[in-house]
């Protein structure tokens, strides 16, 4: 990657994604772009251009205007959010991966598209989930997280469009405040334990999910594009975890730190539907064989880490 584009960048991932490649490719070489502008160092200390991704042509004009070798496609609706409004969430989650990869055909460019495991569904193995396997997604997320990856596939195939990415699981980040996701517990739960000593969960406390610290998540983001293509087999749709808890184990672990933080339980069931549909735990070993992805933080690392960063966010 050389210059880069990043659709969404004002998100949770794109947010932190920005300020990375910056300091590792170099200010005027990072567009950042989002539907909305707000005044932080994201559209202040770089180049960054308000950009509707159901804009194609947009999309087209500012990639070849500063000459992108590589779009970093993160603009989306997410799964809780996704079901409020099913028909948006197809509309703006699939225009907007087909106008990038449209871009990207026409320009030769690289595509980077995160899925998530909410590709997976109630009938596919709950344990040691496969790279391939049975994908019978119950939200319009996973829905569209699916047909993005046939979408990908077949560009690759049918035009030669480098397109990659991997499945996500629940990202922790206390950068960025969660944005309408399943998982947005395990970020929620630190800032109440933190400013309130108390939390209510809206996930039941023996539901296990893979989860993600960020710093994990953006490192791989940035070693799959810089990957050998022809090492890659499953090339825009890779298991990638570091860790899975429950609410009720990471709970524990933050309490070892907050001695007195008390927590209860007002099960959502609109989430709680989706978490069970999704994996106890994902297999990563065609991410780690491919393109050597690795892991730093685990539920413990990550705990310590978040606590620090978040009490001195606050103060």
């Amino acid at each position: 990657m050389k210059k880069i584009l990043i659709t969404g960048s004002l998100g949770q991932i794109g947010s932190e994604l920005t300020l990375k490649l910056r300091k590792e490719y170099g200010i005027s070489n990072v567009i950042s772009t989002d539907i909305k502008s707000v005044d932080n160092e994201i559209t202040g200390d770089g180049i960054f251009h308000i950009l509707d991704v159901l804009d194609g042509d947009k999309i087209f004009e500012v990639s070849k205007k500063y000459g992108v070798d590589t779009i970093i496609h993160l603009a989306a609706l997410l799964s809780a959010n996704g079901e409020k409004n099913p028909k948006n969430t197809w509309n703006i989650n699939m225009g907007s991966i087909l106008n990038c990869l449209e871009v990207c055909r026409e320009l030769n460019l690289k595509l980077f598209v995160p899925s998530s495991i909410a590709v997976f569904g109630n009938t596919t193995p709950k344990d040691n989930t496969p790279q391939n396997t049975i994908m019978r997604p119950n939200t319009m997320y996973g829905i569209t997280k699916v047909s993005g990856e046939l979408l990908c596939d077949y560009y690759f195939e049918k035009f030669g469009v480098d397109a990659r990415g991997v499945r996500f699981p629940g990202l922790i980040s206390y950068m960025t405040l969660p944005g309408g996701g399943t998982t947005d517990y395990a970020v929620e739960i630190y800032y109440k334990a933190i400013c309130d000593k108390k939390y209510k969960c809206y996930i039941d406390e023996n539901t296990y999910m893979d989860m993600m610290y960020m710093p994990d998540a953006l490192n791989s983001i940035v070693s799959l594009m810089e990957a050998d293509k022809g090492k890659l087999i499953n090339r825009n749709a890779y298991n990638i975890s570091s860790m899975s808890f429950s609410p009720k184990e990471i709970y524990s672990e933050i309490k070892k730190h907050i001695k007195d933080f008390e927590i209860e339980y007002e099960v959502d069931p609109v989430r709680q539907k989706i978490a069970e549909s999704w994996p106890n735990s994902i297999d990563s070993s065609c991410a780690k064989d491919e393109w050597g992805f690795k892991f730093e933080y685990d539920l413990n690392k990550m705990t310590i880490d978040m606590i620090d960063k978040i009490s001195k966010k606050i103060k």
